[in-house]
């Protein structure tokens, strides 16, 4: 027996709900230490292990801070920065393409009130908004991914805008990471990678509130 389109949505949406609603309930139990033993046992294949799970992470509404860490920890300040941000940017595009197929139709019906506004400020600036709103933490990072698939934005502006713009936070963060394993390390270098990782930290929420103001000044918001 066939399933219907719509049959196929409810379905694949329910299966999103249920691995989300898993994922939430469990997420206390997410061991760094474990991931580690994970992702060395998997040899070269560990960089692609850990950005699945990563990009699993993305879509099921898990917290990305403490994955970007653990990269920076597991891989290195360089390498933890290309990992981290391509599970990030794969999984930030999985969840725009189910929110696209998902819920796509129903938008172009109920593209009204505050959620046509949205939509029309998001489609007025394309890759500008997606850009802004990655530096400017405005919105939790898995719920916007999903948002903006609702809109009609571009797939190809989105992810390419996502890899680019979500690179600073991405560096700093894995930065920071790869200090708190020198430091668990006792190494001699552990307060120089603190200090840069604090510098890098300190760009970032610069700006983001610069940008912000600017965007303010400009009567963006």
């Amino acid at each position: 027996m066939r399933l219907k389109p719509i049959h196929k949505r409810i379905l694949l949406a329910l299966i999103l709900a249920l691995g989300i609603t898993v994922a939430i309930f469990y997420r206390d139990d997410l061991d760094v230490r474990q991931l580690n033993e994970w992702v060395d046992s998997a040899g070269w294949a560990g960089p692609l292990l850990f950005m699945s799970l990563y990009a699993l992470a993305t879509v099921l509404f898990l917290p990305g801070s403490l994955l970007t860490l653990a990269g920076g920890a597991l891989f290195g300040p360089v390498w933890g920065t290309l990992y981290n941000l391509g599970g990030a940017t794969i999984g930030a595009a999985l969840a725009f393409i189910l929110a696209r197929y998902l819920a796509g139709d129903w938008v172009e019906r109920k593209a009204s009130g505050r959620l046509g506004q949205l939509r029309k400020g998001v489609e007025k600036e394309g890759w500008r908004f997606v850009a802004f709103v990655r530096l400017v933490p405005l919105f939790p990072f898995n719920l916007l991914n999903y948002a903006l698939g609702l809109t009609r934005i571009s797939f190809y502006q989105y992810v390419l805008a996502s890899w680019v713009f979500m690179l600073p936070g991405a560096l700093a963060y894995t930065w920071l990471g790869y200090a708190g394993r020198e430091a668990a390390a006792g190494s001699r270098e552990s307060i120089q990678q603190g200090l840069i990782a604090l510098a890098l930290l300190a760009c970032v929420i610069y700006l983001s509130r610069w940008l912000s103001r600017r965007r303010n000044k400009n009567g963006l918001e």
